[in-house]
């Protein structure tokens, strides 16, 4: 079989950049999720029974168990914005490190968050930070990944902006002073790999960032110019976010929770005290050098020059 990797989380949007680079690195990958797909977007990223799908689900001991069985690294990328909480980041770290522990496992990299806090007002905040205390305390050896938003093809930030700056007349603006420090999912996942060949990185918190600190006004300034739309910013009370949140939360996949806006008026950067893509031989890359191409298909006529006659 030859040395044999396990990716939870690995059809996501940051689970998917790992599993692809340690196919590269010739792993043996075992991509685990609740409910895998079928489908070969995953198998071709490596050889022929090089990445196999195996369905396990993070809150269950036997699924865990079977997943970690004969692995040496195990990498953690499960997150969820709204849901459980409690039971998906803040209890399934403590299980997987206290099962990882007991088979053997040589290394392990949990994808955590910026802004992991217990004694934040947001209940993410708070369940990321009690995952990590809880893995902490099972496999203390594991290293801790927390990112800033994380951007790139299909993520969740500008993959929900730019088509609002496509049809909305205008573009609503919450918390718009507050700070984040966006960094590229491509860097994340080189994180994971150097976290990996890096004895050094044991046991230690990394917090990533990318090359500059942006306030949400000015993320939603870009994503406007790149898009081409003319729409003027709005800035949203408090009191009425809070009021349209509450009524999203009634739907099975809400565009925003009252707890996204707790989130959302804490400032999400990098601390300069702690380690982060320097310190394990990562250049940061920014927003403006990959986004472009990818924002460009929300341009009128979906980026292509439109002809007037």
């Amino acid at each position: 079989m030859g040395k044999v990797a396990t990716v939870f989380g690995g059809t996501g949007f940051i689970g998917r950049q790992v599993v692809q680079r340690l196919a590269r690195e010739d792993w043996q990958v075992r991509v685990c999720a609740r409910r895998p797909p079928t489908g070969a977007q995953l198998y071709t990223m490596g050889r022929v029974a090089q990445v196999a799908t195996l369905a396990a689900d993070l809150t269950r001991d036997a699924d865990v168990a079977r997943a970690v069985e004969g692995a040496e690294v195990v990498v953690n990328t499960v997150g969820i914005l709204h849901g459980d909480f409690d039971r998906i980041q803040g209890e399934g770290p403590a299980r997987l490190g206290r099962i990882a522990a007991v088979a053997g496992v040589g290394r392990l990299v949990h994808i955590s968050a910026i802004g992991a806090d217990a004694a934040s007002p947001s209940a993410y905040a708070r369940s990321k930070a009690a995952g990590e205390a809880g893995l902490r305390a099972a496999f203390p050896g594991a290293t801790i990944l927390r990112p800033s938003i994380v951007f790139g093809e299909g993520d969740g930030f500008f993959g929900r902006f730019a088509p609002m700056a496509a049809w909305l007349p205008v573009m609503p603006v919450i918390s718009g002073a507050s700070r984040f420090q966006p960094v590229f999912v491509g860097d994340v996942a080189d994180a994971v790999l150097a976290a990996l060949h890096d004895p050094a990185s044991i046991g230690q918190t990394y917090e990533l960032g990318g090359p500059r600190a942006w306030s949400f006004r000015e993320l939603l300034a870009y994503i406007l110019k790149e898009t081409g739309r003319s729409r003027r910013l709005v800035t949203i009370p408090p009191a009425i976010a809070r009021l349209q949140a509450r009524i999203a939360e009634l739907l099975p996949n809400p565009p925003l929770t009252r707890d996204q806006l707790a989130l959302l008026a804490r400032d999400n950067v990098a601390d300069p005290a702690m380690p982060g893509l320097a310190a394990l031989g990562i250049a940061p890359k920014a927003i403006e050098a990959i986004m472009p191409p990818i924002l460009a298909r929300f341009r009128e006529g979906g980026g292509r020059r439109v002809r007037t006659g």
